[in-house]
């Protein structure tokens, strides 16, 4: 009874002062993240008064990481990682590059070796998911180009660091960890390539076993009807999976978690397996905060406070300029650059798995965790910061840097029609802003017909591929007059607006009827009430996505009683 209610008490302190301090972080407009280690804090042996039981608090936190790392693996598309590929690989691991030298540099200038230099570097470089999908999502980022190119960066970095959980306990004895911890006595190489066949050996089952078995078995469960079995059912094959590879493929619980979901993801019913599960990931995604919160010594602040602002310096300054010299090295504009860079200065969930990791390798000391925390709990707090600056900071650059406008102005091959464009794509043509699922269907259709179009759309690998197959587009935000220019938007017979863009269409409509005031305006909406503000206003035909899926289903229904 006695070891029940030490469980017991643990989760309740857990949870509510994660509650209390989460609330508080919110209203103060901080993510609720940081309220969580100051909970974690709170209930440590670092600081007076109850601890929790830390080897109980270990054991729900790994949970988390399981319920977590699915969660990532439940959102990971590649096709979100393709369509930025050409910017999202390079970056990611040249920023995780410069972040990890960085960091060994730094620990070289405190004394430590090249272990605990490398897994401090490595901690720093890793970007959190949760808060780059809670800041692009609060302030409408998430399904722009800039903030499909952070996240195709994040995802990643989140494969890259994945791949280093595997390997670092194979490396540990190399690297300065204890004999013990690195794994075994065998040759380096024996043990390296025994971990990765492994690996691969595991993954292969997921995604050809898994990939048929999983999805079946969801849709056996959903079958019942019972609501409470099938979130059962998700949360069992995350945990099970996880607990599977580590025992049977000695791959970690993170690894096992992260390949559940995007197997699961396969699935029809992924959308409601996230759904869902998610109160659930939630719940212990809190312990897992809370729990590193507790390994957190906060006298690290007084006694190694140069070392602190180090830290913090890599993640916030360092990674953030490596990111915005990157994004403009691959000519993307000043704006795009900025919010990549403000996205990526901030550390979380797996810089705090792998610093857990290289402690438990012998391999990182006590100071180092403390030290990736203090920089996590300031770069968090500091991102809104970031995010807030983005648009007077680009302004300021723009009126007083002749370089920062020549960045955002910068000659882009993709921004303007190649001169060996055939005449019939500037007279006349269709202009087609947005080459997502409507456009690309509008775009065949248009194609079939032998009606010359021009794309214009922000993802500039995307017009780069679709230049490729020698289709006319433009790359660039339509919004902007001098893309519509590009398009030969004055000669054009007909503008089609494909993307839900509700703040800039006007803007659209206003430059195309400004420069040829007969052109034929067809706008697509997923909004009733903009729907009827943009017919109200008389800006062109509207297409109301919900309406049109209700006409041609009644239409279909008629058709069969034939009304």
């Amino acid at each position: 009874m006695e070891h029940s209610l030490v469980l017991i008490t643990t989760i309740a302190a857990g949870f509510g002062l994660a509650l209390i301090f989460g609330f508080i972080a919110e209203r103060l407009k901080t993510p609720a993240l940081v309220g969580y280690l100051l909970a974690g804090i709170v209930i440590g042996p670092a600081t007076p008064g109850y601890t929790a039981d830390a080897k109980l608090a270990t054991e729900l936190a790994e949970i988390g990481v399981m319920l977590l790392m699915f969660g990532v693996g439940l959102h990971f598309s590649l096709a979100d990682l393709l369509a930025v590929k050409r910017i999202a690989l390079p970056g990611a691991v040249v920023q995780m590059t410069v972040a990890t030298l960085l960091g060994m540099l730094l620990a070289y200038g405190w004394g430590w070796d090249i272990g605990a230099g490398l897994v401090l570097g490595l901690s720093l470089s890793c970007a959190s998911t949760v808060v780059l999908l809670r800041a692009l999502e609060s302030r409408g980022f998430l399904e722009t180009m800039n903030g499909r190119i952070a996240v195709g960066w994040l995802i990643v970095e989140d494969l890259v660091t994945v791949l280093i959980l595997v390997l670092l306990p194979s490396l540990a004895g190399l690297l300065g960890g204890s004999e013990s911890s690195a794994g075994n006595q065998a040759p380096l190489w024996q043990t390296i390539t025994l971990t990765l066949l492994q690996v691969m050996i595991f993954i292969a089952l997921m995604l050809v076993v898994g990939r048929r078995v999983l999805p079946w078995l969801l849709w056996q469960v959903a079958q019942t009807g019972s609501r409470e079995l099938f979130t059962l059912a998700v949360v069992s094959f995350a945990i099970c999976i996880a607990y599977g590879a580590a025992m049977i493929f000695n791959v970690s619980f993170a690894l096992g978690a992260f390949f559940a979901g995007m197997v699961m993801r396969e699935s029809q019913f992924s959308g409601r397996a996230a759904e869902e599960s998610l109160p659930l990931r939630d719940a212990f995604a809190v312990l897992f905060f809370v729990s590193v919160g507790m390994l957190f010594d906060p006298a690290i602040l007084i006694e190694e406070p140069l070392h602190v602002l180090g830290v913090v310096a890599i993640i916030v300054v360092g990674k953030s300029i490596a990111a915005l010299l990157l994004v403009l090295l691959f000519r993307y504009p000043l704006n795009t650059a900025l919010i990549v860079a403000a996205s990526l200065g901030q550390i979380g969930e797996f810089s705090f798995i792998l610093a857990g990791l290289g402690l438990s390798l012998d391999l990182l000391p006590a100071e180092g965790f403390s030290l990736v925390l203090a920089g996590a709990l300031v770069s968090i707090a500091f991102n809104p910061i970031a995010f807030a600056t983005i648009a007077p900071v680009s302004k300021w650059f723009l009126e007083h840097s002749r370089l920062a406008r020549k960045f955002a102005t910068r000659d882009d091959p993709y921004a303007e029609l190649p001169m060996s464009t055939e005449r019939r794509y500037l007279e006349g043509q269709v202009v087609l802003v947005g080459y997502g699922q409507v456009g690309k269907r509008i775009a065949g259709a248009l194609g079939e017909q032998s009606i010359p179009y021009v794309v214009v759309d922000r993802n500039r690998e995307l017009v780069q591929d679709l230049r490729d197959q020698n289709l006319a587009a433009v790359s660039g935000d339509a919004a902007e007059p001098a893309v519509l220019i590009q398009a030969h938007i004055a000669d054009a017979a007909m503008l089609v607006i494909t993307v839900s863009d509700p703040l800039n269409v006007r803007q659209m409509v206003n430059t195309a009827q400004t420069l040829n005031p007969d052109i034929e305006i067809v706008i697509r909406s997923s909004n009733e009430d903009e729907a009827a503000l943009l017919k109200k206003d008389n800006l062109g035909t509207v297409f109301y996505s919900t309406e049109e899926l209700a006409k041609n289903m009644m239409q279909h229904v008629l058709q069969r009683f034939d009304r």
